[in-house]
């Protein structure tokens, strides 16, 4: 009793979500579209804006962001037909042992992100209020450990804050973007602006797909509360195709017509600047909140603990110092090459549950897992070293050829036993 009420309180970090905590689709898209609701793409879309006319903007939106969609919801229906995340998930794909390699990427890219978003909601609020210099630090901290709060209660305090956030930043972006085509002109307006740079469809689209991906591959530590495969797709759908389209769109236009990417710059040139700063809030906090829940999910899985509350006050402190030591600056660019070797991982799960699992994981409790999984491990070596190669879409690459490597081999493996088996039977 004491174990299931411990694994209940702290989301369930190390075990199946049972029926009964499951979520609707209603509780399920707003945490996910507020984990969506982020600065940093639209910032991705404000290089966009600049780079096409307004038609194939749309084109090359679409097309990243249905991508995109479409992965995560793919590990989305995985995640809830098992109830599991993509840390445990990974156990199965990688070997006991092994999935601490993926607990690593993701965890580390997920607490990169957290140090970015602490310091940049500090010091645009000290830039945009007027606050002296001296208040960045201490709002580093008060944000940093602040933003932690929702994730250090679990999937309730996640939701409890969407309910509130999600609407308020949708009607937030319907009036700013309202006053952007205003601006504009219509669409006759937008339509006659013309590019100001250069930037290649498929580097568009790799712009687009890659810079949400980490959070696609583990928007499983949600879906797996999905009450349905169903639920978990549809919920996936809306908030990375809808959601993070919606944000590349804002960022996109932005560019074209106020030469400003980011949603707060956008409404101040608006006139919009106290609307702006509690966008720039709720903003960050949705995200900031779902991204150290990340990281504590994938240090479970590498501890071995259950402690996921503590484990979220670990990263916070982790994060905070590395936004107070100004390493935020200079782990953006990792952060994004990591980008290049997150998809893999979740085209090896991928594989791994259609293909050697048939669409249906033993129980992990009882579950005799080797401690590498040499098929998944190489698939994975395979499908980064691609990508990392690829002048195409390369999240895009990473996935489909690590996907198709591992059931290569695993076909291949498998074949081996089976004749082994036949050989040593005859004798």
């Amino acid at each position: 009793m004491t174990t299931n009420t411990t694994a209940q309180e702290q989301d369930y970090p190390l075990s199946a979500v049972p029926a009964s905590a499951r979520k609707s689709l209603w509780s399920m898209g707003l945490v996910l579209l507020g984990f969506t609701f982020f600065t940093a793409t639209m910032w991705a879309g404000g290089t966009l804006g600049t780079a096409f006319d307004f038609s194939t903007l749309l084109w090359v939106l679409l097309a990243g962001n249905l991508l995109l969609g479409i992965y995560a919801a793919i590990l989305g229906y995985i995640a809830a037909r098992s109830g599991m995340n993509t840390a445990l998930m990974s156990r199965y794909a990688f070997g006991d042992i092994g999935s601490k390699l993926s607990d690593f990427i993701l965890g580390f890219t997920q607490i990169g992100w957290y140090a970015w978003g602490t310091a940049t909601m500090a010091l645009l609020l000290v830039k945009m209020t007027g606050l002296p210099e001296g208040a960045t630090l201490p709002l580093i901290v008060l944000f940093g450990f602040g933003f932690c709060v929702t994730a250090f209660i679990g999937y309730r305090g996640l939701e409890l804050l969407s309910r509130v956030a999600v609407p308020a930043m949708i009607v937030l972006i319907a009036v700013s973007l309202f006053i952007t085509a205003s601006d504009a002109g219509g669409l006759a307006g937008l339509t006659s602006i013309t590019p100001t740079s250069d930037l290649s469809v498929a580097a568009a689209i790799t712009l687009v797909f890659g810079t949400f991906v980490s959070g696609g591959t583990q928007a499983t530590n949600w879906t797996r509360f999905a009450r349905s495969g169903k639920t978990a797709v549809l919920a996936t759908l809306a908030a990375f195709f809808l959601g993070n389209g919606l944000m590349t769109l804002v960022g996109a236009l932005g560019a074209l017509v106020y030469q400003q990417a980011d949603i707060v710059d956008i409404m101040v040139a608006q006139g919009l600047a106290t609307l702006g700063i509690l966008m720039l809030f709720l903003n960050l906090w949705t995200t900031q909140d779902n991204t150290v829940y990340n990281f504590a999910v994938a240090g479970c899985n590498m501890l071995r603990t259950r402690r996921r509350k503590t484990v979220t006050l670990v990263g916070a402190a982790i994060g905070t110092l590395l936004a107070v030591l100004g390493m935020y600056e200079w782990l953006i660019p990792f952060l994004i090459l990591l980008g290049t070797f997150i998809p893999p991982v979740g085209g090896v799960i991928m594989a791994n549950f259609f293909v050697r699992y048939r669409g249906e994981y033993p129980d992990i409790a009882t579950a005799q897992l080797p401690s590498f999984n040499l098929v998944g491990l190489s698939a994975y070596a395979i499908g980064s070293f691609v990508a990392y190669s690829s002048t195409w879409i390369a999240p895009l690459v990473g996935v489909l050829v690590a996907a198709f490597s591992y059931a290569v081999l695993e076909t291949v493996v498998a074949g081996v036993k089976a004749r082994r088996a036949g050989a040593v039977g005859s004798v």
